[in-house]
């Protein structure tokens, strides 16, 4: 591993000095979990410490909780269950994760509040639940600093249905970690891929006029590695990349990009894995594949802005495979920071995407990506970002895509003409990261000013018209 190399290096003395630093990143591989903020989350030795107030009944049903709301509900917290004695710290970020079903569709709403009065909330999310059992997860930070907070469920203004709820997990979350912590602190900058498209081009086209510039400019710059069905085996292919980029000491960025149905809404880049279970095992050696090695992965560009272009078959489908994807990277890849792809600023507005966001399994992983293969200036990007965050109360970061947006966007996506390569990879500038994650001189298609180049085809034509802005 890299720690080692690094180790066999420096001097006895040196070896002395690094020694407190380095010994917790080594064994970063088996960090603890997150500390469980509930108790019998999963309903496995029966209801306790759980109550139920007047107006319902519970009982443990098939490993679930089953919550019966009978009449005589006015309000929301008059037909309740909760837990109590939940100790919260004032500015510190958690996430509220549950399964929940009824018998018919009502909405009902979930706080994390003071259990006493004056009943102060922290977090008060409404939700919409049908008979199919969904995945939610709420980060937020919380303004209560008390040891006698609560975890509700506030089944009231509907009646005569049966609540289901189950896995409830409350726990600090990991994306309160600031930059300079976990992946970060574990390398010495980003990594640049040597065989990115326009790396290979400029090896095999060493005589072209354009190479040094296209090198200058592009090949020697950080950018993401995308991976998909082309990339074979995909545990092997993410591990001899997150590999490498551990002996040179950097920091790798990966985009996964096999989720099926992609590019929904019909655009030049669609496929994918050939079903859900064909998914959700290729995203599972994608993780395995990092292991406890540091890395950045961007997932599935476009999953959560096309909903436009599916039916609500397709979309529940789609959020399934998302939020299996987030428990991924938590649960194997220890040394990861992965974010959900969210859009671009003229897409989806943020408190719907906020929305999505959760249904996804946001609270799983590090936040959410924005502007990926778009044209949003670094200044409207950040805004749509912490409007995003804003509307998920919290809790989550967002980097942003800066490879092509130099010059802005002019509302066109496939190849216009007139953008500018954007600021290089680096820490901060508005978010956690700005990062090159499209890789620039690839064709978004053929169309624009590139009508003949396939998607995902790298163009020196289009590489130097970046590099000018024309």
């Amino acid at each position: 591993m890299r720690l080692l190399t690094r180790l066999t290096a420096i001097t006895a003395s040196a070896l002395t000095a690094l020694s407190v630093s380095v010994l917790p990143v080594s064994a970063a591989g088996t960090a603890a979990a997150a500390p469980e903020l509930v108790v019998n989350g999963t309903f496995a030795n029966g209801t306790a410490p759980w109550w139920n107030s007047a107006n319902t009944s519970m009982a443990v049903d098939s490993g679930r909780l089953r919550v019966s709301v009978t009449g005589g509900t006015a309000n929301p917290w008059d037909a309740m269950i909760g837990q109590n004695d939940i100790t919260l710290a004032q500015g510190k970020s958690y996430t509220l994760s549950f399964d929940a079903s009824v018998s018919t569709a009502v909405s009902v709403v979930t706080t994390v509040q003071l259990a006493d009065a004056p009943y102060t909330n922290t977090l008060t999310q409404p939700i919409a639940l049908t008979t199919a059992s969904k995945r939610f997860s709420f980060p937020f930070t919380s303004s209560l600093g008390t040891s006698a907070g609560q975890v509700s469920f506030q089944l009231g203004k509907n009646a005569g249905f049966t609540f289901f709820v189950d896995n409830v997990s409350l726990t600090e979350s990991s994306s309160t970690t600031p930059p300079g912590d976990g992946p970060v602190d574990m390398t010495n900058g980003f990594y640049v891929d040597p065989d990115s498209n326009p790396a290979i081009w400029v090896r095999d086209n060493s005589g072209d006029s354009r190479a040094a510039r296209i090198r200058s400019a592009i090949s020697a710059k950080p950018m993401a590695r995308w991976f998909g069905a082309w990339s074979g085996d995909i545990r092997s292919a993410v591990s001899r990349y997150v590999a490498a980029a551990d002996v040179a000491d950097k920091l790798p960025v990966l985009v996964a990009y096999n989720i099926p149905g992609r590019d929904a809404c019909g655009g030049h880049s669609g496929g994918g894995a050939g079903s859900e279970a064909a998914y959700r095992t290729w995203i599972s050696e994608f993780a395995a594949g990092i292991g406890d090695r540091p890395a950045v992965v961007v997932i599935e560009p476009d999953s959560l802005g096309d909903f436009g272009c599916m039916d609500e078959a397709e979309i529940q489908v789609r959020t399934r495979m998302l939020n299996h994807a987030t428990q991924q990277f938590r649960d194997k890849a220890a040394n990861t920071w992965a974010y959900l792809d969210a859009a671009n600023a003229g897409w989806v507005a943020p408190a719907t995407m906020a929305n999505r966001l959760r249904d996804a399994g946001v609270g799983n992983v590090r936040g959410f990506a924005v502007n990926v293969s778009n044209y949003y200036t670094t200044a409207e990007s950040t805004t749509y970002g912490n409007a995003v965050v804003s509307a998920l109360g919290g809790g989550a970061t967002f980097v942003v895509d800066t490879s092509r947006n130099g010059n802005g966007s002019n509302g066109q996506w496939c190849n216009p003409a007139g953008r500018k390569l954007g600021t290089p990879a680096q820490l901060g500038g508005g978010a956690e990261m700005l990062l090159w994650v499209k890789v620039p001189g690839d064709s978004d298609g053929p169309c624009g000013i590139a009508p003949d180049v396939p998607a995902g085809t790298f163009s020196p034509d289009l590489a130097i018209r970046l590099i000018d802005g024309s």
